[in-house]
């Protein structure tokens, strides 16, 4: 009896709340003692490094499970998804050409990072997508290759759809088995979340972002207008009625979390945890959530229109009306390869850049800029794209279920 209330103790309770009283007591802590907020940053690595090591396997497992036993009908679902995150990506990358051509932003160049290798076009970005999806199985699941590990457990579970019930049971119960230990993690995001904070605060400040405060406002206010007005309008447009107590949960359940661990990938638990709360098939969430870590990138497709037009407006060019058609086409595709590396949008610049003839040169300072911001840039990022995962998924999950 002692024993099973510890788990629920442990494994039950507001999720949410313990984050955010983790939240408030690692930016007290960050205050009063610098020093010691800092040495508890290993409490927020600890975590995150957990959620990316149990996310590849867990994407694996379930995808594999879940097609295995896949239900006839899962297809048209999923082709509603996708539609919803290509759509979803272009339109926030208008909105940020919208706002940047409204509030226009120079920037102060510095020197970039060095050992950055953007890539050189389209083509290259579009040939690592594509090389990915044919990685070893085990080097995909050992590097957090998602697009590989997709491929791997799409074709095998495809493959065992025809083998023996027992074979199907057996999977179904190591994906229960994997579920549990991600439940099991899960749990202990308030201490991460207060070392993640703690740690940020100690050693950033909110002082090294005033020299870049315009450039955020309009970087942040593209993903706002994006999350509380564009994204609720697509949703909407699925669901016929009032869309946000939906959008909310998915920000406040998903995006918080994201904010912190700033990676779509380590987020991949904690959406796939949401979706099963709100009643989403496993069939199409193991699918479309990992998927849309790849993929469904609102945020990068912003970060990327911002500083490109930024960079532009330093030099003195004045994009016309159908060349920022172009870059929000070209930020979206770009967007779509930048999943799964920490400052991926930003190594992406220099692509959109090329555009206007800017040069490398200026290109790369600009990315120096962008790691500068990339504390609160990278953390936005990250909530709006991996919060617009579950979103989306539970809008045509619900579409689809209502007109069936």
């Amino acid at each position: 009896m002692s024993n099973q209330s510890l788990s629920s103790k442990i494994l039950g309770g507001n999720l949410v709340l313990r984050i955010a009283v983790g939240l408030v007591l690692g930016i007290c802590l960050a205050l009063v003692s610098p020093d010691a907020a800092k040495s508890v940053g290993v409490l927020g690595q600890f975590f995150v490094k957990s959620l990316r090591a149990i996310a590849p396997i867990l994407v694996f497992v379930l995808v594999m499970a879940s097609i295995a036993n896949k239900e006839v009908g899962s297809d048209s679902r999923l082709k509603s998804i996708l539609v919803m995150y290509g759509l979803g990506t272009f339109v926030a990358a208008v909105t940020a050409v919208t706002l940047s051509y409204l509030f226009p932003t120079t920037l102060e160049l510095v020197t970039s990072p060095d050992g950055l290798a953007p890539p050189q076009g389209i083509g290259e970005v579009l040939k690592t997508v594509i090389f990915n999806l044919v990685d070893n199985p085990l080097g995909a699941i050992t590097n957090g290759n998602f697009i590989g590990i997709l491929a791997w457990s799409i074709g095998l579970g495809i493959a065992l759809r025809h083998a023996a019930p027992s074979t199907k049971v057996l999977l179904n119960d190591f994906s229960d088995a994997v579920s549990f230990v991600v439940k099991v993690v899960i749990a202990f995001a308030p201490i991460g979340v207060f070392g993640l904070v703690a740690e940020t605060m100690a050693t950033n400040g909110a002082d090294a972002f005033i020299g870049y405060a315009r450039l955020l406002a309009v970087l942040l206010g593209a993903m706002a207008i994006v999350a509380f007005i564009l994204n609720p309008l697509l949703v909407f447009w699925k669901i016929r009625r009032n869309p946000y107590p939906l959008t909310i949960t998915c920000l406040r359940e998903s995006g918080v979390t994201a904010f912190f661990t700033r990676s779509s990938a380590a987020n991949i638990p904690v959406n796939m945890g949401l979706a099963k709360r709100l009643g989403i098939k496993e069939e199409i969430y193991s699918i479309a959530i990992p998927l849309g870590a790849n993929i469904n990138m609102a945020g990068a497709a912003i970060t990327i229109t911002v500083l490109t037009l930024a960079a532009a407006y330093t030099q003195g060019i004045v994009p016309d009306f159908s060349t920022a058609v172009l870059l929000s086409v070209v930020a979206s595709v770009c967007a779509c390869g930048a999943s799964g590396v920490a400052g991926g949008s930003l190594l992406l610049i220099p692509l959109a850049c090329s555009l206007f003839n800017i040069p490398n040169d200026v290109a790369a300072q600009v990315i120096g800029v962008g790691f500068i911001i990339g504390v609160i840039q990278d953390s936005a990022e990250t909530a709006l794209n991996s919060s617009t995962d579950v979103l989306f998924t539970a809008a045509a999950s619900m579409s689809d279920e209502k007109n069936n």
